[in-house]
Order: structure tokens, then C-alpha cells, then sequence
């Protein structure tokens, strides 16, 4: 008797973001994950019951990714002036890789008609504005953050690469929003 592979639910998540890699966020499909994990569709459902829950998945697993880093980060940042906001402009400076970029492509392609991953995403950035609200200068941490926000999604969402350089002196001015922005 042949022995009987076991997949993990990472392997699916794992196996649907080479999906969307490949095939982009249209090409996203319970068939098309079975097929490149090498499982069953049935296998793929037990965990995700449809193509909605596959996306939440991702979402959850990829948030939980940024929320770990972020959470180092902001640990490394304990001594300046707002921890939150230095440590989210630190984790910033990493480069994004190409799965990231899939999969918020797969997310925003999704999140418009799926009301449970809107709300994931409100979420998460509430979480964050009550972050900035919670350290010293909340309003200089609020604009610093839309700024930080901006240009942080400007190149997840690959609109635009900034050079390693030219990504230095803009988190720099994101720092200099927080320190120069005029207490009231």
C-alpha cells in the first residue's frame, strides 16, 4: 500500500500564491491551487470552502507576516520618539518581492466585492491609526503614517520603484514629518 501524502494548510496558501504569481488574481480558482499543490479539489475545499475563504487565508497569513515584522520593528525602535511609527518606517525599508506584490494585486482585485475582506482590511488599518494615536505627537504621527502609507503602497502595489537611494531620502522626509510637523 502506497503512503498517502499529507498537505498542510501552509502548502495550499503556499501553492495559491504561486497561482497568483502565475496566473494573476483572475487566474485565482479552488481548481487552480488543487492543481499546483498536486491535491485534490476536495482536499483544497476542506480548508477553504471557496475562492473568497482562499483569499482570506492569504490575507490572514500575509497580515500576521507584516504584524510579526512590525512588531520587531517596533521593538528596535523603543528609543525614538514614537515607536510605532519609527519602527513601521523601518520595516518599510525592506524590499517588496514580486509574491508580495501578487498577492496585494490578488487582495485590491478582490476586495472591492468582498465585504468579510474589506473589513479585514479596515481592520488592520485601524489597528494602525490607533497605533499612531498612541504615542507622543499623535497628529505628527498621523501625517507622518499617510505618508509612510503612500509611499509604501505606491510600491507594493508596483506603480513605482524608487532606488535604494532615493527609498532612504524618502523615509528620511517621513521621519522629518513626525520631528518638523508643528505642535498646536
Amino acid at each position: 500500500m502506497g503512503r498517502i501524502r499529507r498537505i498542510m494548510k501552509d502548502d495550499i496558501l503556499d501553492a495559491a500564491e504561486r497561482v497568483v504569481m502565475k496566473l494573476g488574481a483572475s487566474g485565482l480558482s479552488i481548481d487552480a491551487v488543487a492543481q499546483e499543490a498536486g491535491v485534490s479539489k476536495s482536499t483544497v475545499v476542506y480548508d477553504h470552502k471557496s475562492k473568497s475563504a482562499l483569499l482570506e487565508a492569504l490575507i490572514d497569513r500575509r497580515l500576521a507576516q507584516e504584524l510579526e515584522r512590525q512588531a520587531q520593528s517596533v521593538a528596535e525602535a523603543a528609543d525614538t520618539p514614537h515607536p510605532e511609527l519609527f519602527g513601521r518606517i523601518k520595516s518599510a525599508e525592506r524590499v517588496v518581492d514580486d509574491t508580495e506584490r501578487a498577492v496585494a494585486m490578488a487582495i485590491s482585485a478582490s476586495v472591492s466585492s468582498e465585504e468579510k475582506l474589506q473589513q479585514q482590511m479596515r481592520d488592520w488599518t485601524l489597528s494602525d491609526l490607533e497605533a499612531m494615536s498612541s504615542g507622543l505627537r499623535p497628529e505628527a504621527a498621523l501625517m507622518a503614517y499617510l505618508a509612510l502609507s503612500g509611499f509604501y503602497f505606491t510600491e507594493l502595489f508596483g506603480f513605482h520603484q524608487w532606488s535604494r537611494g532615493d527609498q532612504s531620502k524618502i523615509l528620511e522626509g517621513v521621519r522629518t514629518i513626525y520631528t518638523s510637523y508643528p505642535e498646536k
